[in-house]
């Protein structure tokens, strides 16, 4: 029997892992990690405020690391995981890269990319949502929280 410690829900840990960074920094608390071949290829987490940009999501930046570490636009044999449904732009995106797989956290209710209809992927990206949605949730309402 193989034991395999990469599963999903490790993966998800990992970009729980992002999301914390952004919250100890006072960021949106948004992780994301690119996966290929069961190896973390880039990680990144919402860095807007720093950086004083507002496509600055976990996700775009993810994205860029892991295409410069392939040295390719595609992704079309990886997976992003990140913590909090996409946003439209990410899902874009991740269109443009034909990401081969999409596993989110948290659904994403007023601003997340199916809202306005998952044909926003492009059509051989596989996808899941929901995973560890609930620890997702209670950082991103503790984030709000401490704002209001």
């Amino acid at each position: 029997m193989e034991l395999n410690i990469f599963t999903d829900e490790y993966f998800m840990r990992e970009a729980l892992k992002e999301a914390q960074k952004a919250f100890d920094e006072d960021e949106v608390p948004v992780g994301a990690v690119v996966v290929c071949n069961n190896q973390i290829i880039a990680r990144a987490h919402n860095m807007s405020e720093k950086l004083n940009d507002a496509t600055a999501h976990a996700e775009m930046l993810a994205i860029t690391a892991a295409e410069n570490f392939i040295g390719s636009k595609y992704l079309k044999d990886c997976t992003l995981y990140v913590s909090l449904e996409p946003c439209v732009m990410c899902a874009g995106a991740m269109f443009w890269t034909q990401l081969g797989r999409l596993v989110f956290g948290a659904y994403d209710e007023r601003h997340g990319y199916k809202k306005s209809g998952s044909k926003l992927l492009h059509s051989k990206t596989e996808m899941e949502g929901g995973l560890l949605a609930d620890e997702s949730s209670k950082l991103i309402k503790l984030f709000f929280s401490k704002k209001r």
